[in-house]
């Protein structure tokens, strides 16, 4: 009888499995950072693979959310004080995205009920992490929202809106605008299918964003040869105002 029982359970069981699964594709996976950048654009589209018809009831919506390499952020707060603007209170915010840019097929709130957005860490404000700050600081909270306020204006977080189109609850796609200062690192792809703002599945993957040629060289002296970088740095800045002198006697004699 118990061996009857587990039969049936197996053979019930794909009709519990996930009827709608993300395939993806990118326009490119790795970003390189040269000299001359000044931003990238990643087109991000896919397909909703079903072994069934599509369902019934709410319609499909598509959840797309861009991060890049978290860590801490120390936040200060500056007060006036004798006519001098002083820092005050300070919060580590535990761990808060170098970049963040959301997509949705609808607003936001249509797409993904307040649960699902905790349990998935999908908007902004879920995607950093404050545990706590000491009990004498008040409006602890707020430190955090400064860090989004300030990355919102620098154009480093973003959310938006009804950009990501859909076509017969199958295809989709859209395009995520990242800035020109980017932090290196690997940057985490998350795509989501919902309904009835639901998630019914979900998929990651990776973009990989490294300096390349000249500023790779730099940035890797910069950190594992501090002095060499200083001595050739300092070189450089010499030469350079020797040759405005020169030029500048030059052109004044003529």
């Amino acid at each position: 009888m118990l061996r009857l029982i587990a039969a049936l359970c197996l053979l019930a069981l794909p009709a519990f499995a996930v009827e709608e699964q993300v395939v993806l594709g990118l326009s490119q996976d790795r970003v390189a950072i040269t000299a001359d950048f000044n931003g990238s654009e990643i087109l991000i589209f896919g397909a909703v693979k079903r072994e069934a018809p599509i369902p019934e009831g709410d319609p499909l919506e598509v959840i797309v959310a861009v991060s890049g390499p978290s860590e801490p952020v120390l936040v200060r707060r500056k007060e006036k004080k004798f006519g001098i603007w002083v820092n005050t209170d300070s919060v580590l915010v535990d761990s808060a995205p170098s970049f963040y840019a959301v997509a949705t097929s609808a607003p936001f709130k249509e797409a993904i009920t307040d649960t699902e957005d905790l349990r998935h860490r999908v908007s902004i404000e879920r995607a950093i992490r404050s545990v706590g700050a000491a009990m004498h600081i008040r409006g602890a909270q707020s430190f955090a929202n400064a860090v989004v306020r300030i990355r919102e204006n620098a154009r480093l977080y973003s959310i938006r809106e009804n950009t990501v189109a859909v076509d017969e609850q199958t295809l989709f796609r859209t395009s995520i605008e990242m800035p020109a200062d980017l932090t290196e690192g690997e940057y985490s792809a998350r795509i989501f299918l919902t309904r009835g703002g639901m998630v019914v599945s979900d998929f990651t993957t990776s973009i990989d964003v490294r300096k390349v040629g000249l500023e790779r060289i730099l940035y890797t002296m910069s950190r594992q040869q501090p002095i060499l970088y200083g001595l050739m740095s300092l070189a450089i800045a010499i030469a350079a105002g020797w040759g405005a002198s020169a030029a500048f006697r030059l052109i004044r004699n003529n």
